[in-house]
């Protein structure tokens, strides 16, 4: 039974009492019944509605060194499983006609594990790239990777390139696969080189939010509709922090390699639940008002 923390606060207007939920109450999406929780997945994808899909998913693929160590497995093999469910998601995102996947593959800090188990990532990720190398091209998806790449060994920087090179001139469905990354670095080389731009006369200052985000690495994208973060982890671990200013969060206890269609279908769910306001007032208080 989840335990519910909250307060009341009295409006100074009316006098009237407002029960407000506390951030560990509104976190209950890891426990709390979900009416769709029964549907099989045939009714799950029939219930969403086509004019509410998001454009851009933004992923967090955590947990597969913890669903390893469930199974008495080395960490690697978390690591090949989740490889297979990202491919099924990659799969499945075709199929929902979402053009914009980008997955958080490699992290800044990640550098930090041991030296054996990043060489095995690194060897998977140019074994993954040569394999669906001629699925982006079949499917005419650009392969768009971030961060700083140049942090990675040369042979994967290589294939990296290859892949980012040929699959360029595509424009329809876009993988962003963020690498040796950090949202903070990001900014801050972004900053630099607008600084550089400015000291040349490229640009005057004062700038705005739009030529600014022309400096990040992502400047050809719309901003993340949906942030999804598998393992039961509840934060965005310095991932796009400039993009997510108005990302809907899903956060889910399942393990990445157990992320498969269901859970997609689920989070989407949950996304269309969701009242997007941007700042502005809800269409539906808007009109209970006018009523």
């Amino acid at each position: 039974m989840p335990i519910r923390l909250g307060f009341y606060v009295v409006s100074p207007f009316r006098g009237d009492r407002f029960y407000v939920r506390s951030f560990l109450d509104s976190m209950d999406t890891f426990s709390a019944p979900d009416i769709h929780s029964e549907l099989t997945e045939q009714e799950l994808q029939l219930s969403l509605e086509p004019d509410l899909m998001p454009r851009h998913v933004a992923i967090i693929m955590d947990g597969n060194g913890r669903w390893a160590a469930s199974r008495g497995l080395p960490r690697i093999a978390g690591h090949r499983e989740g490889l297979a469910a990202l491919r099924e998601i990659i799969n499945f995102f075709d199929e929902l006609s979402i053009p914009i996947l980008t997955i958080y593959a490699f992290s800044q800090e990640n550098w930090n594990r041991p030296r054996a188990e990043v060489a095995l990532l690194m060897t998977l990720l140019e074994q993954f790239l040569q394999k669906e190398r001629q699925t982006f091209q079949d499917r005419k998806m650009r392969f768009l990777p971030i961060g700083r790449l140049n942090a990675l060994p040369i042979s994967t920087q290589a294939v990296v390139n290859d892949v980012a090179e040929e699959t360029a001139h595509f424009t329809d469905r876009v993988l962003t696969v963020a690498l040796s990354y950090g949202g903070r670095s990001e900014i801050i080389d972004a900053v630099n080189d607008l600084l550089e731009d400015a000291r040349n006369g490229k640009v005057s200052i004062p700038i705005t939010e739009g030529q600014f985000e022309q400096y990040l690495t992502t400047a050809d994208l719309p901003d993340p509709d949906l942030l999804i973060r598998t393992s039961g982890e509840a934060r965005i671990s310095n991932f796009l922090l400039w993009q997510l200013a108005y990302t809907e969060l899903h956060f889910t206890k399942v393990l990445w390699p157990d992320f498969r269609r269901r859970e997609v279908l689920l989070a989407l769910l949950d996304y269309q639940k969701r009242d997007r306001r941007f700042g502005r007032v809800s269409q539906t208080a808007s009109s209970q008002r006018g009523s």
